[in-house]
């Protein structure tokens, strides 16, 4: 089995292009959809979360902006909460990795993978890219995303010229839908070529 990185910054395009791999068969685990999993309605980090950040859960899950007031440009609370989750995110990922053995693929979903190292669990990595006129428009056009929100998740990413740098193979998306369908498409063909 291939397990491939798929990562990108905010905004370049990183789940409609895992989304593009799902439908042609490539089974994609999705970390931010895991954490999401782990602090929704009796998602497992809802008490540690509670018991580091009081106030921050209800029992429907989150409280995210009482959340993102403690952690957002506090690193010290940030790594507090990333102690929480990534264990549980890593857990839900060896268990896909296991359901899906058989596979010639999979993509594995992650958007600090180069940050964090998980590339180092991957066989190949692809980073999606956009030029930054087309990154920012994309996310300011996000329900209550700022400047200053935008700015400060860049901040916290690896640049994108660098991740191009790091990245096996690079899908561009500032080019329309058809030109990233198309680089996806030719990426899979090559995997189904080599596991042939």
């Amino acid at each position: 089995m291939i397990i491939i990185g798929l990562t990108g910054s905010i905004g370049m395009g990183k789940s409609t292009v895992a989304a593009m791999f799902e439908s042609l068969g490539v089974p994609v685990f999705d970390a931010d959809a895991e954490v999401r999993n782990v602090q929704g309605p009796g998602g497992r980090a809802l008490a540690a979360i509670e018991a580091e950040f009081p106030g921050t859960t209800h029992a429907g899950g989150l409280h995210r902006e009482k959340l993102g007031a403690h952690v957002f440009g506090n690193a010290a609370s940030l790594r507090k909460l990333e102690k929480i989750l990534h264990p549980l995110v890593a857990e839900a990922q060896s268990a896909f990795l296991g359901a899906h053995r058989q596979k010639d693929a999979v993509i594995l979903d992650v958007p600090l993978l180069f940050e964090k190292g998980g590339w180092k669990r991957c066989h190949m990595s692809i980073v999606v890219s956009a030029p930054y006129r087309v990154q920012r428009a994309r996310v300011l056009a996000r329900p209550g995303m700022t400047e200053a929100k935008f700015a400060g998740i860049l901040k916290s990413q690896m640049p994108d010229r660098e991740k191009r740098k790091l990245a096996d193979v690079v899908i561009e998306t500032g080019r329309g839908r058809r030109h990233t369908w198309l680089a996806v498409n030719e990426v899979v063909k090559g995997l189904r070529r080599e596991g042939a």
